[in-house]
């Protein structure tokens, strides 16, 4: 090999060894957003994406101009606080805190100083994150998706679906922690239409299976599964054992219909994760949590499975199917 070759062979090999030396560098000198969530990855791969859409929309490309460290709890509220601090010890700009109340009120405690952008079911007034509405103050904003309050809703919904059933059961899990309010809620929605309630509490996997035998045993003719994260994580298998026991089931999320559950009501969760990903990407520019409002769903979607119906001999009303936000056949 000539001299001039050797030397152009050894300044290729060192761009080589730089270039991802380079990349590194670069990456490490992006400003960091932390990700915290008490859903798991493998149900809100989607809401992920709808966070980097609004984080696009406010000008920042996750791997070009920022970087995101995530942290799921899959269901597991007990590891929120320990996820808050692995992410804070990155030295995050931001923190975002999704995936029910208990991620935003870790997040906010573990910080008085960095921003954090929470996501919620529940009232961030009453939860002590922020002073109000329009004015939140301190260092968190996000959104709410009022689901833990819509649980009379869905009861009525429910008994609208199904008339003649005289009893219903809720499952609920009583580590989440508006778990009361939502059993009050529901335990006066059956009486106010003078149906039984029969309640089931699940706060792990091997209880999940037994909740649904109970409930059968007791002859519910129809549940109710109220919004918590720990459902949400194990949402296939709910909807298998739902449609195991014949059980109409009623669920937060059109995501549940979607994947083959009866009929849901709530919100439209993607678009408020989107909004997430815009606060954080304001607040990366210089807003102040402060200032941003906390938002909330301006409608509320009914979507109807009628597949699922069809496969549980049941006939939807044609009332209800005119309501719906959605109908999937």
């Amino acid at each position: 090999m000539s001299e001039m070759r050797r030397r152009e062979f050894v300044t290729l090999l060192g761009a080589a060894a730089v270039c991802p030396l380079a990349a590194h560098a670069q990456r490490s000198m992006m400003p960091v957003i932390g990700f915290m969530s008490g859903r798991s990855l493998q149900d809100s791969d989607y809401l992920v994406d709808a966070v980097r859409q609004g984080l696009r929309e406010a000008g920042y490309l996750e791997g070009e101009s920022i970087s995101i460290e995530y942290r799921w709890a899959n269901g597991d509220y007990d590891r929120l606080p320990d996820l808050a601090s692995e992410l804070l010890a990155h030295n995050v700009l931001v923190l975002i805190a999704v995936g029910g109340d208990a991620s935003a009120i870790a997040a906010k405690r573990a910080s008085s100083s960095v921003p954090v952008v929470f996501g919620m079911g529940g009232d961030p007034v009453r939860a002590g994150l922020v002073a109000s509405f329009n004015r939140p103050g301190g260092n968190a904003t996000g959104f709410t998706l009022l689901t833990n309050q819509m649980e009379s809703k869905r009861v009525s919904l429910l008994h609208e679906l199904v008339p003649s059933v005289s009893s219903l059961g809720a499952l609920i899990n009583p580590s989440f922690l508006p778990a009361a309010n939502q059993l009050s809620d529901i335990k006066n929605a059956a009486e106010n239409i003078q149906r039984k309630l029969v309640v089931a509490t699940v706060d792990s996997d091997a209880q999940l299976e037994s909740a649904f035998t109970s409930l059968v045993k007791q002859q519910v003719g129809a549940v109710l599964v109220a919004a918590a994260p720990f459902f949400d994580t194990r949402r296939e298998r709910i909807i298998g054992l739902a449609a195991q026991h014949r059980l109409p089931t009623m669920y937060q999320f059109r995501e549940y219909a979607v994947a083959g559950g009866l009929i849901s009501y709530g919100p439209n969760i993607a678009d408020s994760y989107r909004q997430a990903g815009i606060y954080a990407g304001r607040i990366l520019r210089g807003a102040k949590p402060s200032d941003l409002p906390v938002q909330q769903p301006t409608r509320f979607e009914m979507v109807i499975n009628l597949k699922t119906a069809n496969a549980l001999g049941l006939a939807i009303p044609n009332t209800m199917q005119l309501l719906a936000d959605e109908v999937i056949e």
